[in-house]
């Protein structure tokens, strides 16, 4: 199992390079099963859970070629419509392939998701709006098996704007007869490219990024034969921003749009910080002092969950009582413990995190418990005196590419190394 080593680092500088978003390739790679024929990318993100969602496409008869720079799934020839638990059990994004699935064949047997344990993350949201659509679903033996002669076109309310639900029910409605109109939908970025890539190819959706999606039904999607292009990854930037910020340095992130996250970027401005904003990147410039951050996670266009852990850790430096609520996951707070294992002063209470940042941090050997914990870890360790051990990375390598080079072009000391 992998580890990271990473020693004090006094300031950044350089450029970072921004790669394809995690969360908008899982999806949309899951929605290449709508397709009878093939679909192409270019860089996609060399990530673990991209590696695996490419097993699982296989295993349901996908023909996949080519390297992450240029990639090919031709999906014509799918003849499996089971998701065995020996592959879902890696990543919780592996229930999207239930919608596509169900839509183009009438059949998808799926196993419960895993993934990150940082909360309950039921997919019942997912499973009412695809029985408003007519689909019959049963729970059997760690499975969802759905079937139905045809799904219809649907009104279905979210009770949650559930990212993962929406793109479920999206992907579903696009094959669907008649109309379907989803209210409280999520409107993350990631959602915008989902349905841009299904408009490619023949889909007929309206509203995408706002809370009510609407999609006409078509009898098939066609193949297109240019490369698409998926978004930049929105938490990886606010990720890097985070850590010039913690080392008070100046770096250019580039490919990234910080209307994306807009939100953490005017938070983080009231504090103190200092941006240079572009259309494709944004420069962080070196401040005088931040004020401490007080703030709650919501859903887009609010401050993401995914960001929390990196803010924690930006929190730690600002001299003051920070104060974060977390709204979203109930165990989201998992790097608490690793954190104050660094001398963190970090006091919880319910879904409220209070900060007292100013105290300087020691390395400690930690260890990752979820993606973006794991993130914040590393984050500490940029200013933590001594050499900081970092174990079990294998969540980083869930979301981040090539962490330690990134960081190591930036003037890091920062090591991968492999256990025996």
């Amino acid at each position: 199992m992998d580890k990271l080593i990473i020693k004090k680092t006094q300031s950044l500088q350089g450029r970072v390079e921004i790669s394809s978003a995690k969360n908008a390739t899982l999806p949309i790679m899951a929605a290449t099963l709508l397709v009878d024929g093939q679909s192409s990318f270019k860089k996609l993100p060399q990530l673990q859970d991209v590696k695996t969602t490419i097993a699982l496409l296989e295993n349901l008869g996908a023909k996949c070629s080519g390297d992450y720079n240029s990639f090919k799934v031709d999906t014509s020839q799918i003849n499996n419509l089971v998701a065995p638990y020996d592959l879902v059990r890696k990543m919780r994004a592996s229930i999207l392939v239930l919608g596509p699935l169900l839509s183009r064949f009438g059949e998808a047997t799926v196993s419960l998701p895993g993934g990150c344990a940082i909360g309950t993350r039921p997919i019942d949201i997912h499973l009412d709006g695809l029985k408003e659509m007519g689909a019959s679903i049963d729970l059997e033996d760690g499975y969802v098996k759905a079937s139905c002669a045809k799904l219809k076109g649907a009104h279905i309310k979210l009770k949650f704007p559930s990212v993962g639900a929406t793109e479920n029910l999206v992907m579903a409605a696009t094959l669907a007869d008649g109309v379907t109109r989803i209210q409280n939908a999520a409107r993350e970025p990631e959602i915008v490219d989902l349905c841009q890539f299904l408009i490619q190819r023949g889909a007929k959706i309206k509203g995408e990024g706002s809370s009510v999606i609407e999609i006409e039904g078509v009898s098939k999607l066609q193949t297109v034969n240019e490369h698409y292009q998926i978004i930049s990854d929105r938490i990886v930037a606010l990720t890097y921003i985070m850590a010039a910020l913690i080392t008070n340095s100046e770096i250019i992130v580039e490919n990234t749009n910080y209307k994306d996250y807009e939100a953490v970027i005017e938070l983080l401005r009231k504090s103190g910080a200092k941006f240079e904003l572009n259309q494709n990147s944004v420069k962080v410039l070196s401040h005088q002092k931040l004020s401490p951050l007080h703030f709650e996670t919501t859903p887009y266009p609010g401050i993401p969950t995914d960001a929390q852990a990196q803010l924690m850790a930006l929190a730690l430096t600002i001299e003051g009582e920070s104060v974060i609520k977390e709204s979203i996951f109930e165990n989201r707070f998992m790097h608490v413990p690793e954190l104050v294992r660094m001398g963190a002063k970090i006091k919880l209470e319910g879904n409220k995190a209070i900060i007292r940042g100013g105290t300087p941090l020691k390395a400690a050997p930690v260890m990752c418990t979820d993606l973006r914990a794991s993130a914040a870890l590393v984050l500490a360790g940029l200013i933590a005196e001594g050499e900081t051990t970092i174990n079990r990375i294998y969540h980083l390598d869930r979301g981040y590419e090539n962490i330690e080079g990134k960081f190591q072009k930036l003037g890091v000391q920062i090591n991968r190394v492999k256990e025996n």
